[in-house]
């Protein structure tokens, strides 16, 4: 079966990939920033999909050829792309995430063009962020669009992760366009991204921002408030990594661009299908006659390209909220403890 690079594979969506790549019979090189989470990574899988799966220790991305040594682990066929900073407010915009994102993406690009010819695609995992315009949202928000963020202003701390995610986006068409490596490009832009955590979490204070307001909601910190809903666009974790495994060698996914997008919601949406779903949550939970805040003329999008090349079918929102629930009480011991006892009223 092929082979494939991966970074990331640590985090909430790259353990989602990972964890499909194996079930598809791919052989797996995973990055990792040290031995000691390599060997927590193939910890995870005992049976036969960890047999395909070896981790190599890449300590930091951004470092000149720091992926030199590790595409040459194998005659690599693919290479994924997710590892990515995020930090909401950076200390150092520059240092924590855009030269790491920026320097990381193009890194590994010459890796791959220089030691690793064997390669015939590579996934870069990128994101709406990418593409939004938070101050003048387009009618419709499709491939075509790209955020007006540039290098000075992404040093605003606020700005930060969306010029990291634009600009290392742009760096990487820019390298197949001026350097016309062997290989083909494909990036995918997904938005909030919900879902079930497969990755190792120490506490949850270390899980993903999209997830941030579930575990707090069902921690009881919004019992007489909504919070504002930051992006009325949504995907389940599931359908992210779904889709790097179906560009990789899907025949149309070569040299484009996936905006992948499951639907519209809002905060109330998603505390109501917990409401619904977990009744034993409902009283540390704000009040069912709070309004939500989607607009009426909400954005729209144009996904009709993901659909058609890649025909991504995408889970409900009421499934991915339910699953992240789900997970979340399972993984933190700490949780149950908050919860059970505010729960017995």
């Amino acid at each position: 079966m092929a082979k494939v690079f991966l970074t990331g594979g640590t985090g909430f969506v790259g353990a989602h990939i990972l964890h499909e790549l194996l079930v598809y019979g791919y052989t797996v090189v995973a990055a990792v920033r040290s031995s000691w989470k390599g060997q927590r990574l193939e910890q995870r899988y005992t049976d036969e999909l960890g047999d395909r799966l070896s981790t190599v220790v890449v300590e930091d991305i951004s470092k000149e050829g720091a992926f030199d040594e590790a595409v040459q682990t194998f005659p690599f066929d693919f290479v994924i792309h997710v590892a990515s900073p995020f930090y909401l407010f950076p200390k150092n915009p520059e240092e924590d995430m855009l030269k790491p994102a920026i320097s990381g993406t193009l890194g590994l690009l010459q890796s791959v063009k220089t030691y690793a010819p064997s390669v015939n695609r590579v996934i870069v995992t990128s994101s709406f962020a990418a593409m939004e315009n938070p101050t003048s949202h387009p009618p419709v928000y499709s491939e075509e669009c790209w955020n007006p963020i540039t290098y000075e202003q992404a040093l605003d701390p606020s700005l930060a992760y969306f010029g990291s995610k634009k600009l290392a986006e742009k760096a990487a068409w820019a390298f197949m366009l001026e350097e016309k490596p062997s290989f083909t490009l494909t990036t995918i832009c997904p938005p909030l991204i919900y879902g079930p955590v497969m990755h190792h979490l120490d506490t949850l204070n270390d899980i993903n921002t999209s997830n941030e307001f579930i575990r707090d909601v069902i921690l009881g910190k919004f019992q007489e408030h909504i919070p504002p809903t930051p992006l009325y666009l949504w995907v389940d974790v599931r359908d992210v990594a779904h889709v790097h495994i179906q560009a990789l060698d899907a025949a149309g996914a070569e040299s484009e661009r996936f905006l992948v997008v499951a639907g519209h919601c809002d905060n109330k949406a998603i505390i109501d299908v917990i409401r619904e779903e977990f009744p034993q949550l409902a009283p540390i939970l704000p009040p069912k006659i709070l309004p939500g805040d989607l607009p009426l003329n909400v954005y729209q999008y144009d996904d009709t390209k993901v659909t058609k090349i890649l025909g991504l079918r995408y889970h409900s929102l009421r499934d991915s909220i339910k699953a992240t629930v789900a997970t979340l009480l399972d993984k933190g011991d700490g949780l149950e403890k908050v919860v059970r006892p505010r729960c017995l009223i």
